[in-house]
């Protein structure tokens, strides 16, 4: 059973792979997870593979939810990537990272994709 944390984090992935499919995203895989960590969505987007990390907050008090995308986390989603395009032989693919920031400020949540969010980051 999921605590109040985890739902709120589930939710807002499902409501982040239905807003990426509106988008053109075909998405690929959800909650793709190894030993080094966990990327969120990974989806197809013109032909570019997309890793895609979801944050989302309560409120917009405390900045954008984008911004809590530290290096440290960017970090670990690039170790996790690498693993998967190794695993699956797309080592040649193009590829890119990308955050979906979910702010609920009312009952209608405000949704915003950063395409490009970062780059790989292995050092």
């Amino acid at each position: 059973m999921l605590n109040q944390h985890q739902q709120f984090g589930k939710e807002s992935e499902i409501l982040a792979v239905q807003y990426l499919r509106k988008q053109g995203y075909k998405i690929l895989e959800t909650n793709f997870k190894t030993m080094l960590g966990e990327i969120d969505i990974i989806a197809k987007d013109k032909g570019t593979l997309v890793f895609v990390e979801v944050k989302s907050r309560h409120t917009g008090r405390f900045g954008s939810p984008k911004l809590s995308v530290t290096y440290k986390k960017q970090k670990k989603i690039s170790m996790v990537a690498l693993s998967y395009l190794k695993s699956t032989h797309q080592l040649n693919v193009k590829a890119r990272f990308d955050v979906v920031a979910i702010t609920y400020e009312s009952s209608n949540p405000k949704i915003e994709i950063v395409k490009n969010a970062f780059e790989l980051a292995y050092q």
